[in-house]
């Protein structure tokens, strides 16, 4: 079992920036690939970022491809993704995952197994 709890969302202007984090209970985080969602009102919950195990790999939405950039730091146990270049539709909840599988695309909130509670990210115009 691991407890993830994102921070650092807020309110930004279009053309800004923030960071979140997810920090991870337990001594496990380096056997999980850790991946960022997000859900906005009315809307599923998308694929937004993810990285595996080793921090070699990540995959982006091509939403936010260019823009976001994710990263670990398994000193601190935590993943963060940093989102630059804002738009009004990043506004969202955005959600910390983890998952136990070793293959796959990490693009589908199935495959992952432990969830965050969100972090809103508002983004305004």
């Amino acid at each position: 079992q691991v407890q993830l709890v994102e921070s650092g969302g807020g309110l930004a202007q279009a053309g800004g920036s923030l960071r979140l984090s997810c920090a991870t209970s337990g001594r496990t985080f380096s056997t999980y690939v850790m991946g960022w969602f997000r859900q906005a009102p009315g809307k599923e919950r998308d694929f937004v970022a993810a990285i595996r195990r080793s921090g070699g790999s990540t995959y982006f939405a091509d939403s936010v491809k260019g823009r976001f950039t994710i990263s670990r730091d398994s000193a601190k146990n935590t993943v963060y993704l940093q989102m630059n270049s804002l738009k009004p539709e990043d506004t969202a909840v955005y959600y910390c995952a983890a998952s136990r599988l070793y293959s796959g695309s990490y693009y589908h909130s199935f495959q992952y197994d432990y969830w965050g509670q969100g972090t809103q990210v508002t983004v305004s115009s």
